[in-house]
């Protein structure tokens, strides 16, 4: 039976749909003006954010190759863990933490920070922590920076509350497009996990922010802003860019093992969101909200783990590029999972600004690659497929988003006979994670690390102080000369 909570709930759906077609009568230039911007904006502060990361990556195999890994990778860890935290804590405790969290806690109408100072922290500290060695990804961030780049367009322009929470989501999807060349995977994850709306004018607007914003990051990206990015070429134009091509076969009996391969990792991105929650909970226990400390033990931390480890792991995209490809053997792919698992738990409950989907993506892919091994070694069938099932099984098990998973593991390859295959795993994987909870990760994170944000800030407010005028000279009589 539907709650009383409901009908209240439609009918401000409506309203705000009204609203929004009103601004689109009366102000369409204001809208136009909201949404390339937010568009441009998301689509500069993802590419921006993912040249840094892989400058500062790419800074660290290099010294990797002058000195020994057991005194770069924990010194690294612990002084990036220290810079980043100092960053968040000193201009925008809202910067902390997953980023996704806080977009989501604004758009239930928690009184969030937002605007470019939050995106801006948000861009160094990241680029800062994740480049330094915390295994994390730049999605959660990337859907803050374009979330808190639509919020400031949105207050810049006037544009009503109704319209502000719409742009602010599609800012968060565009983020998701321009990080991951991801159009339709952002479209529907600003829809799916942020908005939980399809009014028509919603899904208007909202794709139209996700594909300005990548085909934007395309052209930054032929302009020399991230010179790695493929999306555009000067003689053919845009063009399809691929990640991975595989070679795919979908037979009907891989439906069966597609089924029991989401049932497993179901089952494991359950076990992965519980420790992740364990970690960020013991991490507030024993730090409290010393996010300074917190940040430098735990980069120091992850430098030593990292540092006794073969060189494979010391480069998390190399390492994601060998599983997606097949290239890795299956003791190579289940001590992927296993250090990934555990490190990544760690990482997110630092604090560190950084995303989990990438993780995710590489964690599913390594059981995907493994399982493959699993059922040619029993039955003698190959599954083509297993590995990116498996990338978009993970995530939506995780995130409880079983379509945006399927896309966003889809974007890597480009093949549409994979869609298939890979959503009959998400939709096992996400039916069977909902058995044991039916909230995701980042529903589960949100009141922890808001709360965290809300201590951050006060302290922050505490210890500086107020300003106040200087008290004007005064005369012989005490009156102002």
């Amino acid at each position: 039976m539907p709650s009383t909570s409901e009908p209240k709930q439609r009918r401000h759906l409506l309203g705000s749909s009204r609203s929004i077609r009103r601004l689109l009568e009366r102000r369409w230039l204001v809208v136009v003006l909201a949404l390339a911007l937010t568009g441009l904006g998301a689509a500069i502060t993802g590419l921006l954010f993912t040249s840094g990361i892989n400058l500062l990556r790419d800074w660290r195999l290099d010294l990797l190759d002058e000195f020994p890994a057991w005194v770069v990778l924990p010194a690294l860890g612990a002084i990036g863990g220290m810079v980043s935290a100092w960053l968040i804590t000193n201009l925008s405790p809202a910067a902390g933490g997953a980023g996704i969290t806080h977009i989501m806690g604004f758009l239930r109408h928690r009184s969030v920070p937002m605007g470019l100072r939050v995106g801006l922290v948000k861009l160094v500290a990241g680029i800062i922590a994740i480049g330094s060695g915390f295994p994390l990804g730049p999605e959660g961030p990337a859907v803050q920076m374009g979330g808190s780049v639509a919020w400031q367009m949105s207050r810049w322009l006037r544009a009503p509350v109704a319209f502000r929470r719409v742009i602010v989501a599609a800012g968060g999807g565009a983020g998701i497009a321009a990080v991951f060349s991801a159009p339709i995977g952002g479209f529907i994850y600003a829809i799916e996990e942020l908005l939980h709306s399809a009014r028509p004018v919603v899904l208007l607007l909202v794709i139209i922010t996700t594909f300005s914003a990548d085909t934007l990051a395309d052209v930054l990206g032929f302009l020399g802003l991230n010179p790695g990015g493929g999306g555009l070429n000067s003689t053919i134009g845009f063009q399809l860019e691929r990640e991975y091509t595989p070679l795919v076969r979908f037979l009907p009996v891989d439906l069966l093992y597609l089924v029991a391969l989401g049932v497993v990792i179901g089952v494991l991105a359950e076990l992965y969101t519980r420790y992740v929650l364990t970690m960020q909970r013991q991490g507030s226990r024993w730090f409290g909200d010393r996010l300074i400390l917190r940040m430098t033990v735990s980069g120091l931390v992850l430098g030593c783990v990292y540092a006794a480890l073969p060189d494979a792991f010391h480069n998390p995209s190399e390492l994601k590029h060998l599983i997606g490809a097949g290239k890795a053997d299956i003791s190579l792919a289940l001590a992927s999972f296993v250090v990934l698992f555990f490190s990544t738990g760690l990482a997110a409950g630092s604090g560190a600004p950084g995303g989990l989907f990438m993780p995710m993506l590489t964690l599913g892919g390594a059981i995907g690659l493994a399982g493959g091994f699993g059922v040619e070694a029993l039955t003698g069938h190959v599954p083509t497929t297993y590995v990116f099932a498996g990338m978009g099984a993970f995530v939506a098990g995780c995130s409880r988003t079983p379509i945006s998973a399927m896309f966003l593991a889809f974007a890597l390859t480009k093949d549409l006979l994979i869609l298939k295959p890979i959503l009959v795993a998400c939709l096992t994987s996400f039916v069977i994670a909902r058995l044991f909870h039916p909230h995701s990760i980042y529903e589960r994170q949100m009141g922890m690390e808001l709360d965290a944000e809300d201590r951050m800030a006060m302290k922050l407010n505490h210890y500086r102080r107020p300003f106040t005028p200087p008290t004007p000279p005064s005369g012989p009589t005490g009156d102002p000369s």
